[in-house]
């Protein structure tokens, strides 16, 4: 096995988590690879309909009759704070975990993607004994008055399949909400980045969770992420990831009438206004550019600027850049680690490519050209919203700089996207803050700071970025149904 799993005690073979148990099975196994090095740091069973099967079969045993099915919100709730404690005891480990498996430097899980987790899941925890129906008045029933009142029941069992780029994070989103209210749950993880979520499993059974409450299975998302989203016994899926695998989850969950949730990426704007504080706008559009390697679904990676200031944001954007050293991320000098697999490389070097075929104007960066990792330098276009690079998802540290005069240019500029998740609005001008926020088709939309993202925030998209909520509130609603009860007095 590599230096790196030597180094961070990594095993060499996981298993499936499967009702409590430890579980082989599947077609071979799968090599977790670390970008950064091409080295393989573990393996994971490469799962299929079988083992997706056994965990449904599970999940559902617990949910239809099963001491969980009989616990109470207050113990339910209990339970997810002492998995919250352990997940805080181990989160040096499962931030490594992430970080090794992605290629991302360890300090981006650790400032982020873990206390992040950590507050979604004590944030549910808290929903788990307050979630309540409501009474309706009515006019009654043939001239005899009537009680109405709702209750609101946990879905079923929940299909959760994560993707690769913020892969802890992202599984307590699914999970907390659906342990808080009662329901089960397997998880597909990216074949990418499926230890963290082995870990996790490892620690629900610690916390004291019945067995088969959560199951990990381990796979390839064409095998048994379809296994997942087809399976009878599974009533909800929730999958975060490309639109093209989310079209083709809805359409085969859509005959089953299973209910769906997906959140499917984004091109974000960042909207940089005359008036903006324009250091911090800097500051920020080069997070939302940058954070994670440019993985991320809610990127900023259009970058509207207003005329008059478009040199002065170009300049310190193209210095941000240059200034980001990139490299092996287990080096704390880098700051900017690999992109997460082979193909994603390719694919960003590609639409580099297609920017400079397109005639738009390189400001800094480009791939990589090395025989081990797979590297992509912080790269700026000047371009127009015409473009592949300003139209299409790259899931890189790409971005394209667009000119606009106007309010009502920047708004149809951002607009213009088959993408609505989130959106940024640099200035200090609050009746225009307000303005764009509200004429911005985006599920999200931060004034003068970049994707604000709270387990007490509902989060999603509109058009090609998905439907569907997770968090806050949002997150128990999408957990549950609706029951009306009315009973003639």
């Amino acid at each position: 096995m590599s230096t790196l799993a030597e180094q961070y005690g990594l095993r060499q073979h996981y298993r499936h988590h499967i009702d409590g148990q430890w579980q082989e099975g599947g077609d071979g196994h799968i090599d977790v690879v670390n970008p950064a090095r091409d080295e393989v740091i573990a393996r994971v069973p490469n799962g299929g309909a079988a083992e997706i099967d056994a965990a449904v079969r599970a999940a559902r045993a617990q949910f239809d009759g099963g001491a969980w099915s009989r616990m109470s919100g207050p113990e339910r709730g209990a339970l997810i704070l002492k998995l919250a404690d352990l997940v805080e005891r181990d989160a040096e480990l499962i931030a490594t975990l992430d970080a090794l498996c992605i290629g991302r430097p360890f300090m981006e899980p650790k400032i982020l993607d873990l206390p992040n987790g950590l507050s979604t899941l004590r944030h549910f925890a808290g929903w788990a004994d307050k979630v309540e129906g409501r009474t309706i008045p009515t006019p009654g029933y043939f001239g005899r008055p009537t009680l109405s009142y709702t209750v609101r029941e946990a879905v079923g069992v929940i299909g959760a399949i994560v993707p690769w780029n913020t892969p802890f994070m992202i599984t307590c989103w699914k999970l907390a909400p659906a342990l808080a209210t009662g329901c089960t749950v397997v998880i597909k993880p990216a074949e990418e980045t499926p230890l963290s979520a082995l870990h996790l499993a490892a620690l629900v059974a610690e916390a004291g969770f019945p067995p088969g409450v959560v199951n990990v299975v381990t796979g390839r998302g064409a095998v048994a992420g379809a296994a997942l989203a087809v399976h009878p016994g599974v009533d909800k899926v929730s999958f975060t990831g490309s639109p093209a695998v989310g079209a083709e989850i809805m359409r085969t969950a859509g005959p089953l009438f299973k209910r769906v949730a997906m959140e499917l990426g984004g091109k974000s704007p960042q909207i940089v206004f005359e008036d903006a504080d324009i250091e911090a706008a800097v500051r920020g559009c080069a997070m939302g550019l940058f954070f994670n390697q440019g993985q991320v679904c809610a990127a900023g990676t259009r970058v509207l600027v207003q005329r008059a200031v478009f040199d002065q944001v170009a300049a310190g954007l193209r210095q941000a850049a240059e200034g980001i050293q990139v490299g092996d991320p287990t080096d704390p000098a880098n700051g900017m680690g690999a992109v997460a697999k082979r193909s994603q490389y390719n694919s960003i070097a590609g639409y580099i490519r297609a920017g400079l075929e397109e005639g738009a104007t390189m400001l800094t960066g480009g791939a990589v050209e090395s025989a081990k990792g797979c590297f992509i330098r912080p790269t700026l276009f000047v371009g127009d919203n015409s473009m592949r690079i300003a139209r299409e998802e790259i899931f890189g540290p790409v971005g394209t700089l667009l000119a606009f005069d106007t309010e009502e240019e920047a708004l149809a500029i951002a607009n213009d996207s088959r993408y609505g998740l989130g959106a940024t609005v640099w200035t200090r001008d609050l009746a225009r803050a307000h303005r764009v926020a509200g004429a911005v088709k985006a599920g999200a939309v931060g004034i003068n700071g970049w994707a604000p993202i709270d387990a007490r925030l509902p989060w999603g998209g509109v058009k090609t970025s998905g439907l569907g909520r997770e968090l806050g509130y949002s997150g128990i609603e999408a957990c549950t149904e609706e029951k009306v009860i009315t009973v003639v007095l």
